[in-house]
């Protein structure tokens, strides 16, 4: 289970900003994460993150690890439901046995 969030998430618009300048200064990230008053693993996300979404770096989006992330919870409940019923088909295939 997710952990809820003690601060409220950076806007969009200051992220894609905040990657603009890291990517126009030249100045090391360390130095416009202190400018800016975020971490600097915060914005090494952001750019890697912008790199992915634009197809210049390998990885899922997203959109993308939001449906991966969806369809492996509905996976784990098809196995659990799979898996009760092939007890209750074992419990009714037992029940059988002894009625005849």
């Amino acid at each position: 289970m997710k952990r809820a969030s003690t601060y409220a998430p950076y806007p969009l618009e200051f992220k894609v900003e905040a990657v603009r300048l890291f990517r126009e200064s030249g100045r090391p990230l360390q130095q416009i994460a202190d400018e800016l008053g975020v971490s600097s693993n915060s914005l090494r996300e952001w750019v890697k993150r912008s790199d992915i979404a634009s197809g210049a770096r390998p990885g899922l989006d997203s959109d993308e690890r939001a449906e991966l992330n969806r369809l492996r919870r509905e996976n784990r409940v098809l196995r659990e439901e799979r898996e009760i019923l092939k007890k209750a088909a074992v419990f009714f295939a037992e029940e059988t046995k002894g009625r005849r």
